[in-house]
């Protein structure tokens, strides 16, 4: 308000204050539920313990209250996890049954905060297992530890667990060891120290200095879980792939990674570089992937995708996720499967499914499972498959066919004849419920990537093992999980 005649009298106006892009916040809380403070830790001055007075009043005791929880969530301002009272704005993340409270004054950059609060929770479930109120009774010593080392004065900084376990470590008590055994102890802290303060202050913190193996090895896994929806007559209503890439290095020093693909951006990048059309011809643009949504790992050098389209990296020890993508258009689908279901009278149903492997006949599918519902009251049914094994499983009203072994272009057949118990009560018209498959493909991607080339490069010039492995599933790892359904009606 005092600036706006101001800007209207002079000549030159002032700026509009803009938020620093690096400042998160100024003081972390963890309160639990019922607003008692756990965790207190101010980064700057103009924050006081007082200040979760407000929180504790208008935020946790409001959601409380049944009164003001139905009228303020009409205009969803408890749903909120930001609240500006006053001059404070807090930024809060339900972990549990605490929360983690971010209060800042003035502008900020919220979005950074929330992913700093992301992170302390994260810490603190890979320190103490769980971010709970008992876990951080348990742990303060090392919780104050840990936010010291992780913000100053309201800047994030390293808040890596590998890098952080390497100079912050639980301790065991040494009331029993003798001195020389505390000199030792000593002395390797000492080490450890320096070595973490060289990792912390280098531009590669996710990788220890000094690491060496006898025989160095790569592994990259092009992991992909399909999403289908298939109808009876055999169309695909939609159909997507999530896929990521994982990878677990064995590698002596500091090497540097690239990885190429065959996606679009990758390719028309180099074709620009050599002056030709990549849409020139319809039969190579089909061998191109348009990866959508990409997600990296913070070791890959984003620089360097955005100007040659290659995935460059010093990776971290181990095993990590490089990238994460999806794809919607030109997907493969490994399997199709034809349902027929007849009513025989009032108590009989025959079902008969034919399913075939549409892959490479050098492709083998392992473990492919397909549910088949039946109707509640289904008393019994009789199962014949020309290839696997074929029940009923009552317990959870279906059909279930197990293939161990699938190679392309096989086809299989199941007929049943399912008998419905007689009831005296009228039945309701029967819903049938999509066949599920479940399986695994080595070898074989719905989305068509490939690796085009995999360079290991460092200073000694030593030899590495290069291993490619690909893997498509209807299940994928944790989150990533699809589902492969076609409808019977």
């Amino acid at each position: 308000a005092i600036c706006a005649p101001l800007a209207m009298t002079t000549a030159n106006p002032m700026p509009a204050l803009a938020p620093d892009v690096g400042y998160a916040l100024s003081g972390l809380f963890i309160v639990n539920v019922r607003g008692d403070v756990l965790i207190s830790r101010a980064y700057r001055d103009n924050v006081e313990r007082h200040l979760l007075d407000a929180f504790r009043s208008e935020i946790i005791d409001a959601r409380g209250q049944s009164r003001s929880t139905r009228s303020a969530r009409r205009n969803g301002s408890l749903d909120a996890p930001m609240r500006t009272i006053g001059s404070v704005t807090y930024m809060f993340k339900r972990c549990n049954d605490v929360y983690v409270v971010g209060v800042t004054r003035g502008a900020s950059n919220a979005m950074l905060g929330f992913t700093f609060l992301s992170h302390v929770s994260r810490l603190c479930a890979h320190y103490f297992g769980a971010c709970t109120e008992n876990a951080i009774r348990s742990n303060f010593v090392l919780l104050y530890e840990l936010l010291d080392e992780i913000c100053d004065n309201g800047y994030p900084q390293i808040t890596a667990a590998e890098v952080l376990k390497t100079y912050i470590t639980q301790r065991s008590s040494t009331r029993d060891a003798t001195r020389e055994q505390i000199a030792k102890q000593e002395l390797a802290d000492q080490r450890a120290a320096v070595a973490a303060a060289k990792q912390v202050t280098g531009a590669v913190q996710w990788r220890q200095e000094g690491l060496v193996y006898k025989k160095n090895q790569v592994y990259l896994d092009i992991v992909e879980s399909v999403n289908m929806m298939m109808s009876v007559e055999g169309t695909v209503l939609r159909a997507s792939v999530a896929g990521a890439i994982y990878m677990k290095t064995f590698l002596t020093g500091m090497p540097n990674i690239k990885v190429g693909l065959n996606d679009r951006l990758s390719e028309e990048t180099r074709a620009s570089a050599r002056g030709v059309d990549v849409n020139a011809s319809a039969a190579t643009s089909k061998r191109f992937i348009e990866l959508d949504d990409l997600q990296f790992h913070q070791c890959v050098r984003l620089n360097k995708f955005s100007s040659e389209k290659t995935i460059e990296f010093t990776p971290p020890d181990g095993e990590f996720e490089l990238v994460r993508y999806r794809v919607s258009d030109g997907i493969t689908l490994p399997f199709k499967l034809m349902p027929a279901v007849k009513e025989l009278g009032r108590t009989r149903l025959a079902v008969t499914v034919n399913l075939k492997s549409l892959y490479s006949d050098k492709t083998v599918a392992t473990e492919v499972r397909v549910r088949i519902p039946v109707p509640k009251h289904t008393a019994r049914a009789i199962v014949n498959a020309t290839g696997g094994k074929a029940k009923y499983v009552p317990e959870e009203n279906c059909l279930r066919w197990k293939i161990k072994r699938c190679a392309g272009h096989e086809e299989f057949q199941l007929d049943a004849e399912v008998i419905l118990a007689n009831t005296l009560e009228e039945r309701k018209p029967w819903v049938q419920p999509p066949i599920n498959v479940e399986f695994q493909v080595p070898m074989f991607t719905a989305s068509g990537l490939r690796v085009r080339f995999l360079e290991v490069t460092d200073t000694s010039g030593y030899d590495v093992v290069k291993w490619v492995r690909y893997l498509c599933t209807s299940g994928g790892r944790g989150e990533r999980s699809g589902s492969y359904e076609i409808r019977c009606a």
